[in-house]
């Protein structure tokens, strides 16, 4: 008979016991779903790279609001498709008080008022040339950037938004856009950061949701180097310096540690972006039978939890909440 002292087993031995002892709790009070708009009405398009993930018009938009309600989830993030058509340089459409984004973003709260809304702050999706900031002569300008963020997110806070995301990482970008919304009236409405947003391989399916890739070049010069921890750091410092109110990491499954680093180092709490790529590639193992999709959405979800993310936006958000 072997003596031993600590036998961690007995705290695994039945599904009340391991339940009892759970470190990390997933609630979907935690969860921010995703979800793609484009105009007209009766429009629902499955996004090809995306499984299960479709892109709405605003009617029927309204109609999967009320679902995902129903099913608890509280909260959502909305991204616009434009046509090529509609874009230009200088993002425009953006800010223009009838586009169709801007209008549906009102009619989400009137009809939702309950629901937190959350916003893109990012010229990409109206730029004809396809990145996050003004281009001349093949350089992202930082400075004339901030100016159209700034209207961009001051006509999303006139229309509804709850929670502005500014994720085009310029410099200098959330105080300019919190003392615009400041001086508006809109000291309610939140900033929740993409503090570290590296440039990764992870965003495929997300540009080909929005039809946003950049139409030249790569977005190094302004998302961060995915070599790089310490940076991450100077880039949450200067977001609270500045007003945010959450700061966010994206991706998230390959970057639990800066996750971990900001929960360490700062008392806001801290976002993560469960991204396009990361859901795309376990729905494919699933499809092929290599993976239960279900259980290994699970294992993420909750493994960016436990590395400290007490908000985390995912597009298995809808999936989980009918099995939480």
């Amino acid at each position: 008979m072997f003596y031993i002292a600590r036998r961690p087993r007995r705290n695994r031995k039945s599904e009340a016991i391991r339940d009892m002892v759970q470190e990390t709790q997933l609630s979907l009070n935690d969860l921010i779903f995703p979800m793609f708009v484009v105009d007209g009405s009766g429009v629902k398009t499955e996004v090809s790279s995306m499984p299960g993930i479709y892109r709405h018009s605003p009617d029927l938009l309204l109609e999967e609001i009320k679902e995902l309600q129903d099913l608890g989830i509280r909260a959502i993030d909305l991204f616009p498709n434009y046509p090529e058509s509609l874009k230009d340089r200088a993002a425009s459409e953006s800010y223009r008080e009838d586009t169709f984004y801007l209008k549906t973003l009102t009619a989400v709260k009137e009809k939702f008022p309950e629901i937190t809304l959350m916003t893109d702050v990012a010229m990409d999706p109206y730029s004809s040339d396809g990145h996050d900031g003004v281009v001349v002569n093949g350089e992202i300008l930082n400075d004339p950037t901030l100016e159209i963020l700034g209207k961009m997110a001051l006509a999303q806070a006139r229309a509804g938004a709850d929670i502005i995301g500014p994720s085009d990482m310029m410099d200098g970008r959330v105080g300019h856009i919190r003392s615009i919304l400041d001086e508006a009236g809109f000291t309610g409405v939140s900033i929740m950061s993409y503090t570290a947003k590296y440039a990764s391989a992870f965003y495929g399916p997300f540009r080909d949701a929005l039809d946003s890739a950049p139409k030249f070049g790569d977005k190094k010069t302004y998302q961060m180097n995915p070599a790089n921890k310490r940076e991450a750091l100077i880039e949450a410092q200067l977001d609270i310096e500045e007003g945010a109110d959450f700061l966010m990491v994206k991706p998230a499954l390959s970057y639990l540690d800066i996750i971990s680093l900001l929960n360490d180092n700062f008392d806001i709490p801290v976002a993560a972006y469960n991204v396009s790529g990361e859901y795309a590639m376990i729905k494919a193992a699933d499809r092929n039978g290599w993976l239960d999709g279900s259980r290994i959405a699970m294992e993420v979800v909750l493994s960016i939890r436990r590395a400290g993310a007490k908000v985390i936006l995912t597009y298995f958000a809808k999936e989980l909440a009918m099995g939480l």
